[in-house]
């Protein structure tokens, strides 16, 4: 689960700084308590926090770690739940919010939070996106994946999805695409890898970027960015995959494995 600000109470930059350690509620194996020098303030600190916010109801977490990113401000994943650490001495009530966010059981209980999380100021400088060079061919793709989202958004989410830019990448090893809901200095956007469209085809990219545009309606709806049973719901509902990852061979290979029986 997370949470966008510059939201996704997760942000992800494309090269955040390394986590803090982790303090887990369960007791430390022999020999973890020898640190580098230098990480037990940090350590103690996120100790306090973790207990503090124990106390004002945290429950069903074992770990936490202060994030020592621009971008991340909250998000909870499995038992793990992380925190900007411009939250660490936050007041009560912004520590109460984040309570509140990671056991929410509502959508409206988490945009509540999300509400009283966001207000409190995080000092943090702007984080510029990495720019790669256009390249031949560029421009006329990209103009085709923009119409792509208008389809997509009027067919499948009744046209409320925000118009947002949409960007080519060469550097996606692993990854067909990525939406980034952006911050108060960047705009949200959806990255598609180049070379998935070109190797794997249009019918594969349109999935991609549908999976993408499912991400982006959890963000602009307030839910968390995930794929969870709401993404895998409604991932069904518009006619994808909703695996975080699929078989991206193309179809014409599939089915020729399986007329081969492979």
């Amino acid at each position: 689960m997370s949470l966008f600000d510059d939201l996704q109470l997760g942000f992800f930059s494309e090269a955040p700084t390394p986590p803090a350690p982790a303090v887990s509620s369960t007791p430390a194996a022999a020999g973890e308590g020898r640190q580098v020098r230098g990480r037990s303030a940090v350590r103690a600190r996120t100790a306090v926090l973790f207990s503090r916010l124990q106390e004002m109801g945290l429950r069903g977490v074992e770990q936490l770690v202060l994030m020592r990113t621009r971008t991340v401000m909250v998000s909870l994943i499995g038992r793990t739940l992380r925190v900007n650490e411009g939250y660490a001495e936050a007041p009560e009530a912004v520590l109460r919010a984040i309570v509140a966010f990671a056991t929410a059981r509502t959508k409206a209980e988490r945009l509540a939070a999300r509400e009283v999380i966001l207000a409190h100021e995080v000092e943090r400088a702007p984080v510029a996106r990495r720019q790669e060079p256009a390249r031949p061919g560029d421009a006329a793709l990209i103009t085709q994946l923009a119409e792509a989202h208008r389809q997509l958004n009027a067919q499948w989410f009744g046209g409320v999805l925000a118009s947002i830019p949409l960007r080519l990448s060469g550097r996606m090893a692993t990854r067909l695409g990525h939406y980034d809901p952006g911050s108060r200095h960047l705009r949200a956007e959806i990255v598609m890898s180049r070379t998935h469209i070109v190797r794997h085809g249009w019918r594969e990219a349109l999935h991609t970027l549908l999976h993408e545009m499912v991400h982006q309606w959890q963000h602009e709806t307030g839910r968390p960015v995930d794929h969870g049973p709401e993404f895998r719901q409604k991932a069904r509902e518009v006619g994808i995959t909703p695996a975080a990852r699929r078989d991206v061979t193309p179809l014409e290979r599939r089915r020729q494995r399986q007329a081969h029986g492979r």
